[in-house]
Order: structure tokens, then C-alpha cells, then sequence
């Protein structure tokens, strides 16, 4: 336990919020052969969910400059089957007790905000603040934004994801980090980068963060 009081909450979406690897997943060789860039070798992901973003585009042979393109179209792909993503289990009910709790929402992502708002449904109005469209290397001046905007403190504000870039986003923003283990990559690989929390299940977030 960190001993510390939150009273902002900054969530990623992809594999934070939304149980979306498996549909990333399934269009990771669409997008490949779309781009020219090299398919996943299915049998190697436990090794890939330990890259960071930078080790994963050099394995796969994906420039910067194509980044936009394969955003746009994996967002695309995903609002054309956003019935088929959901949120991880229990994350609706610990989302409208943080509400109630008076802990302030927002979501930084690197997806449309149409599509956060789909899957997040009718707990689209519990937040705040959206920062979406983002860049895979511009969520730390986005995080600054929601902290400008907000009101809140960089003290009283707990950035949530699962990937390295997220925690390195919120580390050079000043902001404090929490890991979740469920998501894209491997709980040992955030680990190393030493974040504020490392949660592993939905339900210990809620114990630890939006306790009654």
C-alpha cells in the first residue's frame, strides 16, 4: 500500500479500461500486410509483452512514420467490431464507486474517443476529461493538459496503465503510476521500471483505491 490519498484518477484505455489485446491480436496481420510490416510470431508473445514500444516497432520492422496510418486503421477496424470489446470484469462497478467516492475520472489514450465512449457505455459520463487520438510518444503532454484543465494537483493524481510507455509518459509528467498486470505487457517488465502501485486484478484496485 502506498500510503498515499489520490483524488484524480488518469486512465489508459487499451488493456487498462478495455479487454481489447485479444481483438489487437486478431488484426495485428491485417494491419501488417496492410503497412509492410512483419506478422506477430504467435508463438513467441510471452517474450514480446516484456518489449517496450520502441523494441517492439524495430522487431516487426514498423518506422515512425507509418504510426498514424496503422493507428487510424486498427481505431477503424475497431469501431466497425467495438460490440465485440468490453470492459475487464468488475471495472464498471469499481469505476462508479471511485465516482461516487468524489475521485475525478479522465482517460488519456492513444484511441478514438468515440470509441472509449462506445465501450465504456453508460460510464462515459462518470469522466471528466478525455484525452484521445493520442500519439504513442505524446501522452506526457497530454497528461500535463489534463492536470492544467483539472485543477488537481500532480500529488493527488494517480496515472493507470499497462504499458512501459504509460509509465514513462506519467514519470516524466511528475505524476505517480500504477501498473496493472492485465493488459499488453508483462507484469514483470512494469515491475522493473519501479511504478508508484502494481495492481494485479480489478478487484485489488477497488480495495486499495475506491474503499468505502
Amino acid at each position: 500500500m502506498s500510503g498515499r490519498q489520490y483524488d484524480q484518477l488518469i486512465f489508459d484505455f487499451d488493456g487498462t479500461l478495455a479487454d481489447s489485446f485479444p481483438f489487437f491480436l486478431e488484426v495485428f496481420d491485417t494491419l501488417a500486410d496492410a503497412h509492410s510490416f512483419r506478422r506477430l510470431d504467435r508463438g513467441n508473445l510471452d517474450t514480446l509483452r516484456h518489449y517496450d514500444v520502441n523494441q517492439m516497432m524495430r522487431h516487426v520492422g514498423l518506422p515512425r512514420w507509418k504510426l498514424l496510418p496503422v493507428a487510424l486503421q486498427f481505431r477503424a477496424l475497431m469501431a466497425q467490431n467495438i460490440a465485440r470489446i468490453s470492459l475487464f470484469e468488475g471495472m464498471r462497478e469499481f469505476l462508479r464507486v471511485a465516482s461516487e467516492r468524489g475521485l475525478r475520472l479522465a482517460v488519456v489514450s492513444s484511441n478514438s474517443e468515440a470509441n472509449v465512449r462506445a465501450v465504456l457505455a453508460e460510464e462515459a459520463a462518470l469522466f471528466h476529461h478525455y484525452e484521445c487520438g493520442v500519439s504513442l510518444f505524446g501522452k506526457q503532454r497530454r497528461l500535463r493538459r489534463v492536470l492544467r484543465e483539472g485543477g488537481v494537483p500532480a500529488t493527488r493524481t494517480l496515472c493507470l496503465g499497462d504499458e512501459v510507455r504509460d509509465l514513462l509518459a506519467a514519470h516524466a509528467a511528475g505524476l505517480d503510476f500504477g501498473a496493472v498486470s492485465w493488459g499488453y505487457a508483462a507484469p514483470e517488465a512494469l515491475a522493473a521500471r519501479s511504478p508508484r502501485l502494481l495492481f494485479r486484478s480489478v478487484d485489488e484496485l477497488a480495495s486499495r483505491l475506491a474503499a468505502r
